[in-house]
């Protein structure tokens, strides 16, 4: 009776998270999917406890990265990248697409691949529509598509929050991580580049410069914002250094988020960031209202609802059963790759990358099983591209656009998908067993 349990569990909370267009929805599925597995008998209070053993200091990290990057954007560091693009519409078209890409994947990488993803595509959109007053309809979708392409393959593990979680629970460090993944995300992003260029061929074309003005004056930081981007880049730079003397990375960007979130919360609302506010009882309050009303506070118990069904799903015998197969595999590592992504297109990429981790776990630790491990958050960072149920930052990106008025099919989508993402989950794929020989 367990997999009859585990099948209801997982087809709820899949239901929920997909059908209910909310902010909540995917917490609520989550957590509707767990109530079902306790009246199962598949979850117990033991493995409420384990979870929380597991996720503290992986949530904690998460958190602070949400936290820095809401801080990031107050303070107006998202406008700024925007004044970078600007000077490259001024040229053939293809310019900008390019440079929206780069700094698409600096931000996934650097910060993470929803700032990306959510933040950056109605920045892009409001850019177009202000300097290409007339032909923006032509490009948007376009550079919407860079934005979403660019956020592959976290290269850091800090760039998605399921990564952390998984390379948390395998034991996985950041230096370890990046010294492989660092390789196979700049050859997913050469391989889906001029691909995804390649399907926007006739819009990228066009080589006539913008004509529309940007309507304000160059972004400036401040001296507010220059503090938090210090205070981000000295996160980062901690990164590997801590990790190298086994520290605590959570420590680390909890720090990094109290001085992110002390400095920008003095930076007035809707103010120029230079601007100094009057008093700091005026400014304080509704700044850190701004501040906390853009981190996505529902996805911390998100992700400690997914893990508890992933735990029922394994209880469940889902998690030998995929283990089995790497076990008769010949080549265990495309297949746990090629599996991850089929299942984080058909079920979604959270439940998915936890069912594989604990399905490796079962072959055993050291370098093969990290291999293993690594190859599963390679399928799961690019296997939402497939299909739009594959990921929540997807979904939530498909209803920014319209939101914005630009439509996309899911005929669309899924051909864009198969396109780029295919080749590109190949050949990162290949470079991740190359890495892996090469670290043996």
């Amino acid at each position: 009776m367990a997999l009859p349990w585990a099948l209801a569990a997982l087809t709820v909370m899949l239901s929920i998270t997909l059908g209910w267009r909310h902010r909540a929805s995917a917490l609520a599925g989550a957590g509707a999917g767990v109530a079902l597995l306790f009246l199962g008998g598949l979850l117990g209070p033991s493995d409420l406890r384990a979870t929380a053993v597991v996720l503290w200091r992986p949530l904690l990290t998460i958190t602070s990265v949400m936290l820095m990057t809401a801080c990031a954007r107050h303070v107006g560091l998202f406008a700024a990248l925007a004044e970078l693009v600007e000077p490259t519409t001024r040229g053939p078209v293809r310019r900008a697409f390019r440079l929206v890409f780069v700094i698409s994947a600096l931000t996934a990488s650097l910060l993470s691949n929803d700032a990306a993803i959510l933040v950056l595509t109605p920045t892009v959109i409001t850019l177009l529509r202000t300097v290409y007053p007339r032909r923006h309809p032509k490009f948007t979708l376009a550079f919407s598509f860079a934005v979403f392409y660019s956020a592959g393959v976290a290269p850091l593990v800090t760039g998605n929050p399921m990564n952390v979680v998984v390379a948390s629970h395998a034991g996985i460090g950041f230096n370890a991580y990046a010294l492989t993944m660092v390789p196979v995300a700049v050859v997913g992003w050469l391989v889906a580049y001029p691909l995804l260029a390649r399907q926007f061929a006739l819009e990228l074309a066009d080589e006539a410069p913008a004509l529309g003005a940007w309507p304000s004056a160059p972004a400036r930081l401040g001296a507010r914002g220059m503090v938090v981007v210090l205070a981000m880049a000295a996160v980062l730079a901690a990164y590997p250094v801590i990790s190298y003397f086994d520290g605590p990375l959570w420590m680390v960007a909890t720090i990094g988020a109290v001085v992110c979130v002390l400095t920008a919360m003095q930076v007035p609302v809707g103010a120029d960031p230079t601007a100094v506010a009057s008093t700091h009882g005026a400014a304080t309050p509704s700044a850190l209202r701004v501040i906390a009303g853009e981190t996505s506070w529902e996805l911390l118990p998100f992700l400690a609802a997914v893990l508890l069904v992933a735990s029922g799903l394994a209880k469940a015998g889902l998690a030998d059963a995929l283990a089995e197969v790497l076990r008769a595999s010949p080549a265990p590592l495309p297949t746990m790759g090629l599996l991850s992504a089929a299942g984080a297109a058909a079920i979604n990429n959270h439940p998915m990358a936890m069912l594989g981790s604990m399905a490796v776990s079962q072959l055993g630790h050291g370098a093969e099983a990290n291999a293993l491990t690594l190859a599963g958050l390679v399928g799961g960072d690019l296997g939402p591209r497939l299909l739009p149920i594959g990921s929540l930052a997807g979904l939530l990106w498909i209803g920014a656009l319209r939101r914005h008025g630009v439509e996309l099919t899911v005929r669309r989508f899924i051909h864009i998908g198969v396109v780029v993402t295919v080749p590109s989950l190949l050949a990162s794929l290949a470079t991740l067993w190359l890495m892996t020989y090469l670290t043996r």
